[in-house]
C-alpha cells in the first residue's frame, strides 16, 4: 500500500509532573518514567524535587536570557520540538519533566498540546493545589475557591468576591502589587502566606494585610489564600456604578434623561477633557492641572456609565459588556502585541489597524464610518490621516500657503499656521461664505476622491490577477 497518504509519524513528548515539593511526592510511575527515559530534560533545575535528577538538562537558560516570559516557553517548545524530532528519528521519545503537575499552570504544556509537529502524552501529577487545599484545611468546591495568578490579581479578581488561591507569588514586588489591591477603605480581608509546602521549613500563617510583603521572603513556591473579599477588587467603579442605578431610580432630573437628551453633556465634558490635557501638557504643569484632569475625567466616565446605565434598562447591554466588548476589539486590533504579526513602526500599526477594522466592520473604505458632522477641521483632518494610512497622498497645500510656512522658523510654524487659518476665516467673512461648511464641502469632495482611488486600485490588482 502505497504511503503518499498518510501522515508524517510526529516526535513524541512524555511530559511528567515533579509534584508540589521534594522527591517524596511525586508519582512512582513518574519516577520510573524518569529513570527509565530514552531522552529526559528537566524545565528547570529550580526545584526541590529536581535535585534528585541534577545530571539531566535544563531549560533554565532561556530564563535568564529571555524577557518576556512568553518568549521563554516559546524557545523551550522549539528546544523540546528540535530534540524530539532527532530522538523519533531512532524510534526514541523525549521526557519533559516540568514542577508540579503537567496540568496545572504549566505554559509550555499548553503550547506543545496546540503544536501539531509533536504528538504528547502527559503523566498527572500532585499540584501545589493538593497541598495548598490539606494545609488550609478546605473543600475547595465547597468553598466556591477561585485559583488566580498573583501577577494579574488586580485585572483578574476584578468584580469578584473571592475566596482567592493566589499562585505564582514569587517575589516581594508581586505581593506588593496584591497588597495595594486589596486596599480599601473596607475591613481588610485575612491572608494567609502558604510557603514551601511539604519541605522542611514549611509556612502555613495567617499575616495582616500591611505586612503581607514584609512578612516572607516570598519565592516560585509561595502561595496567598484570600478568605473573601467585603467589596469585590475594583470597589470604585463598583460604587460609582451603583450611585448611577440610585439617581435613575431617586433624582427627578436623572430620571428624565435619555441617551439623546445626554448628547450635548458627553461633547461638552469631551472638550473640558481635551482643555485639561491642555494644561498638564504645559512644562510648567501644577498639581492643580493635574487635579483638574483627574476630575474631568472622572466627568467624562461618568457619562459613559450613564449611557450604559440607560441601555442596560433597556435590556441592550451593561457596563461590563462594553468593557469586555473594548478589550477583545483592541486585543483583536493589536495583533502585533498578542499575536505573531510584526509591526515595528507606528505607520504599519495603523495600516494594520485600518485592515483589521474594515474586516471587521464589513466596510469596503477607509472612510466607511467617518461622522460627517465632525467639525469641519476634524473631519479634513481624520479624512488625510485615513488617506495617508493607505498609501494617498492628500491634496498638497497651496503654493501660497507652502511658501509662506516655509518662511516661518520650524518652532514657530505652529502659530504660523493658527494666524493663516485665521486669516482664512476673517476672508471667508468678508466675502459672504461660510467657513465651515465650505471646508465641509472639501473634505466630502476629498473623501469621495479616496473610494474612487481604491475602487480604482482594487480594480487595477483584479486586472493583473
Amino acid at each position: 500500500m502505497s504511503g503518499a497518504g498518510l501522515e508524517p509519524r510526529r516526535a513524541r513528548v512524555l511530559v511528567v509532573g515533579l509534584g508540589p515539593a521534594g522527591p517524596e511526592h511525586m508519582s512512582e510511575a513518574a519516577t520510573s518514567a524518569l529513570a527509565h527515559a530514552d531522552v529526559a530534560l528537566l524545565r528547570t533545575v529550580r526545584h526541590p524535587a529536581a535535585a534528585a535528577f541534577g545530571q539531566l538538562a535544563s531549560f533554565d537558560h532561556h530564563s535568564e536570557e529571555c524577557d518576556p516570559f512568553e518568549e521563554v516557553y516559546e524557545r523551550i517548545v522549539e528546544d523540546l520540538v528540535e530534540a524530539a524530532e532527532r530522538a523519533s528519528a531512532d524510534g526514541r521519545a523525549v521526557l519533559y519533566a516540568v514542577p508540579g503537575s503537567p496540568l496545572v499552570g504549566e505554559r509550555t504544556v499548553a503550547l506543545l498540546r496546540a503544536d501539531p509537529r509533536v504528538s504528547l502524552e502527559v503523566l498527572p501529577a500532585m499540584s501545589f493545589l493538593d497541598l495548598a487545599w490539606e494545609a488550609l484545611g478546605i473543600d475547595p468546591v465547597a468553598s466556591g475557591a477561585q485559583v488566580l495568578d498573583a501577577s494579574s490579581f488586580e485585572v483578574e479578581a476584578a468584580g469578584r468576591h473571592g475566596p482567592f488561591l493566589l499562585a505564582q507569588c514569587w517575589s516581594r514586588e508581586v505581593l506588593s502589587a496584591v497588597k495595594l489591591a486589596l486596599d480599601s477603605d473596607g475591613p481588610p480581608p485575612r491572608v494567609t502566606v502558604l510557603h514551601h509546602l511539604g519541605l522542611p521549613d514549611e509556612l502555613v500563617a495567617e499575616v495582616a494585610l500591611e505586612d503581607l510583603d514584609r512578612s516572607v521572603e516570598a519565592d516560585h513556591l509561595t502561595t496567598l489564600w484570600i478568605e473573601g473579599l467585603a467589596h469585590p477588587v475594583g470597589p470604585e467603579m463598583a460604587r460609582l456604578a451603583e450611585l448611577v442605578r440610585v439617581l435613575r431610580e431617586r433624582c427627578p432630573w436623572d430620571r428624565e434623561q435619555t441617551h439623546d437628551s445626554l448628547t450635548r453633556h458627553l461633547v461638552e465634558e469631551t472638550y473640558e477633557v481635551l482643555d485639561a490635557i491642555d494644561e498638564v501638557s504645559a512644562p510648567d504643569a501644577s498639581l492643580e492641572a493635574i487635579d483638574h484632569l483627574e476630575e474631568e475625567l472622572g466627568d467624562l466616565l461618568f457619562q459613559v456609565m450613564f449611557h450604559s446605565r440607560l441601555a442596560a434598562e433597556q435590556g441592550w447591554f451593561a457596563l461590563g459588556d462594553v468593557a469586555r466588548a473594548v478589550h477583545d476589539k483592541l486585543v483583536g486590533r493589536h495583533p502585533h502585541v498578542f499575536g505573531n504579526v510584526d509591526a515595528s513602526t507606528p505607520e504599519v500599526v495603523m495600516a494594520n489597524w485600518e485592515v483589521i477594522k474594515a474586516a471587521e466592520k464589513g466596510r469596503s473604505s477607509v472612510t466607511d464610518g467617518i461622522p460627517t458632522a465632525l467639525p469641519s477641521l476634524l473631519l479634513a483632518a481624520k479624512l488625510q490621516r485615513k488617506a495617508r494610512s493607505i498609501g494617498l497622498d492628500p491634496r498638497e497645500p497651496a503654493e501660497e500657503v507652502a511658501g509662506a510656512l516655509a518662511r516661518v522658523e520650524n518652532e514657530r510654524s505652529a502659530e504660523a499656521l493658527g494666524d493663516l487659518l485665521y486669516d482664512l476665516v476673517a476672508l471667508s467673512d468678508a466675502l459672504g461664505v461660510d467657513a465651515e461648511a465650505a471646508l465641509r464641502r472639501a473634505a466630502l469632495a476629498a473623501r469621495d476622491r479616496i473610494v474612487i482611488a481604491e475602487r480604482d486600485a482594487m480594480g487595477a490588482a483584479q486586472a493583473g490577477d
